[in-house]
């Protein structure tokens, strides 16, 4: 089921450092009231660089809501009047999602990743989705490098089937897939 006409969810794909958050950016300086909705986490002295680094390109043009679970919480609590948001990443969403449910079964995976799907089915504003497609370089050794390609990879179908319009991004050319 396709989201309502009038509102757009617009996936933007590609491989590390293919000009995604770049792009995403782009399409959302158009629109007035902005929220960028953060799925990183500051685990290490690297990440807390690169959250920085996306922080500083943002400049003060977004409200920034961070959340490394529950999307679909997140966006039915945006603020009033928001226009747009920018989710980044689904890639790392993903790495959440496999790490917090370490133990607890598959279950609670699939069951956070219908939640999402649902919002994005009748969605709150328009949704700019920014995502790594990792399912195109070789094989991983380990089975958990596998099943994070797997669900990665399931992930970006769902989302990009749900999408009004799908970007992928290679060296910085934006190539338009829908």
């Amino acid at each position: 089921m396709e989201p309502q006409s009038s509102v757009r969810i617009v996936y933007v794909t590609g491989g590390a450092r293919s000009g995604k958050s770049s792009f995403a950016l782009q399409l959302a300086a158009p629109y007035n009231n902005r929220v960028f909705l953060a799925t990183a986490e500051p685990f290490d002295g690297e990440m807390v660089q690169r959250i920085q680094k996306h922080r500083e390109e943002r400049g003060g043009h977004f409200t920034t809501v961070e959340e490394p679970l529950a999307l679909d919480c997140a966006l039915r609590a945006l603020p009033l009047g928001t226009e747009v948001v920018l989710l980044d990443c689904l890639t790392v969403w993903a790495g959440n999602l496999m790490h917090y449910a370490d133990g607890k079964g598959e279950g609670e995976m699939e069951q956070q990743i219908e939640r999402f799907l649902e919002v994005l089915r009748h969605p709150p504003c328009d949704i700019i989705v920014v995502s790594n497609e990792v399912g195109m370089g070789i094989v991983p050794e380990n089975a958990m490098a596998r099943k994070f390609r797997d669900i990665a990879g399931i992930i970006n179908q769902r989302v990009a089937s749900l999408a009004t319009e799908a970007w992928l991004l290679c060296s910085g050319l934006p190539l338009r897939l829908k």
